[in-house]
């Protein structure tokens, strides 16, 4: 359902609290907002301010349990009410605060557990300890809000440690209910929870409610920041230099993509979203910076699937005096070591098959792997040839494919699918390869490399091409393809090739999908599982 009206001159604009209170709102959110509007005829402001905090709620029960074990002799735990105080294993002075997930009114007293980040901790609420405005205040709240305790924590009969709350903070008043789903206790003493709120597209679009309400998602991007924190530690250790370059560029480059466009109106010109950092961080090892690497987004204006969005994140790194035989050892060395620090392990469950990353990693010819999977020889192959394969493969735009592209998508249809564990699949056709070295003795190939795992690409890597009269002539046949249709063809970057006049030396270089090593490492089998906010379809109405 839409929100209030936008017209100035309405009593919905001017006003929203007529609008909360309308039938046009659901009710629940009716009924919230009246107990907000009684919250503040009783001086509670429903919206409060900073809450000082002795302990998150985690080391709040790690506290109690340290002051509980080195308590010798002492008497056996309290009741589920309140005692008298002074019990030696009790932790006094505690100051917690979260949102309330559960709430159990007994008529003189309550309990509730209240979570927060990383904890979740149980409170008990008496009437004649809280006074007249506590108990008030005790009346009016609801599951979501988030509030402040001060009290005692002790350990109840049924043996659950717990917050004898001798005050009560409101902090923010929730006006929509969270989708909480049922909660249980398995025989072995574990509590399960079956989420309420299991609809995909519901989860992407409110994330902020997602991860409110499942903490295996918090725990998702919880590994993803260790993941990019310890990609970062491991180049750091050993001498690349982290860099930024510019997002949003004259000339998009680095990759076959479509870009996104805009308009800089001071400038007069047209401008891009990057698509890759390659072409700006190879300039960086022509200006005497050898070892260089860049974490950031990327933009592609192409479709969206398991494994594609339109914003993504890259690790890409650049060193010098290095080949892509190079890069193939430290690419399998750090994420083995990456795995190991993030994980503890270098086996994974994805998707119903256990995969490795320990290294050494399999090693396979494009054009072996190519030519058996299909019966053709990428070399060789009529163009129709590799139409009418895409077409049997069920590529319903085959008609719309130039040669590369068919060959890219052949082997992604035929070959990609079938590996698991990491594989190096090196040795791509020159033509499909315009910033990569010829390979030696062969030079129809190119320098060149993809890690392949669970069926989707991680890395991609060259052995940099540094010769600026041949990237000249590749970045015009590129441009050939664009004017011949090929929308992700590159155009001439005239400045590129000057930046090469100056020098490159030999490089090695790479460009690794962060969010799609985070899905390996959490077995989530799309990309939107391991991205905050990704892109979607318009929301038709809000509810």
């Amino acid at each position: 359902m839409k929100g209030p009206p936008r017209d100035s001159d309405s009593p919905g604009f001017r006003d929203a609290a007529r609008w909360y209170a309308s039938k046009d709102r659901p009710k629940p959110v009716r009924d919230r907002f009246a107990k907000l509007a009684r919250l503040r005829e009783l001086g509670v402001e429903p919206y409060g301010h900073a809450f000082d905090r002795s302990h998150d709620l985690r080391s709040a029960f790690a506290a109690f349990e340290e002051a509980e074990a080195a308590t010798d002799g002492a008497a056996d735990g309290a009741t589920d009410g309140a005692t008298d105080g002074g019990d030696p294993r009790e932790l006094g002075g505690v100051r917690v605060a979260g949102r309330i997930l559960s709430y159990r009114d007994l008529g003189g007293s309550a309990f509730a557990h209240i979570g927060d980040r990383d904890g979740r901790l149980q409170i008990h609420f008496r009437r004649n300890v809280l006074g007249d405005e506590g108990s008030a205040l005790m009346d009016l709240l609801d599951l979501g809000d988030w509030v402040g305790v001060e009290g005692t924590v002790f350990r109840t009969r049924r043996g659950e440690v717990t917050v004898r709350a001798e005050s009560l903070h409101l902090l923010t008043k929730t006006l929509r209910p969270l989708p909480f789903g049922k909660e249980e206790v398995a025989e072995d003493g574990r509590r399960v929870v079956h989420s309420g709120f299991r609809d995909p597209a519901s989860r992407y679009r409110q994330r902020y409610a997602d991860l409110a309400v499942n903490p295996e998602v918090r725990e998702v991007f919880r590994i993803r920041a260790r993941v990019v924190t310890e990609l970062r530690r491991w180049l750091d250790a050993r001498d690349f230099l982290e860099v930024e370059t510019p997002i949003l560029q004259p000339l998009y480059g680095g990759a076959l993509a479509r870009p996104f466009s805009t308009y800089h109106h001071r400038l007069d010109r047209k401008m891009f979203l990057r698509i890759a950092d390659e072409l700006y961080l190879k300039r960086l090892i022509v200006g005497n910076l050898d070892r260089v690497y860049e974490i950031g987004h990327d933009f592609r204006n192409e479709g969206i699937d398991r494994t594609h969005n339109p914003e993504f994140t890259m690790l890409e790194l650049y060193s010098a005096f290095a080949d892509y035989e190079d890069v193939m050892e430290l690419t399998e060395t750090m994420l083995g070591d990456v795995a190991r620090e993030v994980m503890g392990t270098t086996r994974f469950e994805y998707d119903g098959t256990v995969v490795d990353l320990a290294a050494p990693w399999t090693r396979v010819r494009w054009d072996e792997a190519f030519s058996e999977a299909t019966g053709l020889d990428p070399r060789r192959a009529e163009e129709e040839d590799l139409r009418a394969l895409a077409k049997e493969t069920g590529r319903a735009d085959a008609d719309d494919l130039s040669r590369v592209q068919l060959l890219d998508t052949l082997f992604s249809d035929r070959v990609e699918g079938r590996i698991t564990d990491p594989v190096f699949v090196y040795g791509h056709p020159i033509e499909m390869s315009p910033l990569a070295k010829p390979m030696r003795g062969e030079p129809e190939f190119a320098e060149r490399f993809e890690v392949i795992v669970c069926g989707f690409e991680l890395v991609n890597a060259f052995s940099e091409l540094n010769d600026p009269a041949d990237q000249w002539n590749r970045f015009a046949a590129q441009q050939r393809l664009r004017e011949a249709g090929d929308q992700e063809a590159m155009e001439i970057d005239e400045d590129y090739v000057r930046a090469l006049e100056y020098g490159l030396p030999p490089t090695g270089g790479f460009g690794l999908g962060v969010d799609r090593l985070v899905m390996l490492f959490t077995g989530q089998t799309s990309i939107r599982d391991v991205v905050l906010f990704p892109i979607l379809r318009p929301e038709e109405g809000r509810s």
